[in-house]
């Protein structure tokens, strides 16, 4: 039609789908100036392409349809100010956000690269000054299988990311050492996610800085039981008393293979001299 363009048109021009021009149709959002009553096609005027140059620049800003329909209800340059400057805040907000999520990422891609050595070395013990951690855990239920471990690390995961925790993306769960002594290796108690000291949640549990034996378990974690022998053997060959319970940490796992033969588990003892 003269002076009018097509819904293939805008959307060519715009380079936005014709499905997405129908749905801002339906929602009211962006209209056809017209529509043919005898085969239902969309047409709109030049200066709807100009409208909806707005509409896809308030999107890309990051505003939500909702928002962006009511703010062009009637919007002036008052409006459009603060609106601008209230999402500006929001950008900031985000920003911050992906700075730690990217910090956390590094985090974990620098602890799978140096437990990447001891996939052909799981028998080296190495004994460290291990500064302060937190770590927010969840009680593993009875029997303590691995069932119970799976749906105690979801609580953990459940809890951080609806309460918006500043957790790594690592897990881990704490066996007694009552428990290790009499061959339960897997009975885990807690499980737990490493996270930045906060006084946002009650279930938070500080790990002290102290001296601490180490090994690098690989392979599934129902063969765990044979670093632990070597852990406990050399603790009394070196005569270090062993004065924690156990702290495992899943330096490669479900979240980064598929492989069970490749997962990495870093046990910690804390110890000291007998």
């Amino acid at each position: 039609m003269k002076n009018l363009f097509s819904i293939g048109e805008v959307s060519k021009y715009q380079n936005i789908s014709k499905q997405t021009l129908i749905f801002y149709d339906k929602i009211g959002l962006f209209r056809p100036v017209y529509v043919d009553p005898g085969n239902g096609y969309r047409y709109y005027s030049a200066s709807q392409i100009d409208y909806l140059d707005t509409i896809l620049i308030m999107k890309k800003i990051g505003f939500s349809l909702s928002e962006i329909k009511e703010h062009m209800q009637h919007y002036t340059i008052d409006s459009s100010l603060i609106a601008l400057r209230k999402q500006i805040t929001v950008i900031d907000h985000q920003i911050q956000e992906l700075r730690l999520l990217r910090s956390r990422v590094q985090h974990r891609c620098e602890q799978m690269e140096a437990a990447k050595m001891h996939r052909n070395d799981s028998a080296n013990i190495v004994v460290e000054e291990a500064a302060i951690q937190y770590v927010l855990f969840h009680p593993v239920d009875e029997p303590y299988t691995l069932k119970e471990i799976s749906i105690a690390t979801k609580k953990c995961f459940s809890q951080a990311f609806r309460e918006q925790l500043p957790i790594f993306f690592q897990c881990g769960v704490i066996v007694p050492y009552q428990r290790i002594k009499s061959g339960h290796f897997t009975k885990a108690s807690m499980a737990f996610l490493p996270i930045e000291k906060n006084d946002t949640a009650q279930n938070i549990l500080c790990l002290p800085q102290g001296k601490c034996a180490c090994i690098y378990h690989v392979g599934d974690y129902l063969s765990i039981g044979r670093s632990y022998e070597k852990l406990l053997n050399y603790c009394e060959t070196n005569h270090l008393e062993i004065i924690s319970d156990s702290y495992e940490f899943c330096i490669n796992d479900y979240i980064t293979s598929k492989d069970e033969n490749e997962y990495i588990t870093k046990i910690v003892f804390y110890v000291k001299d007998a």
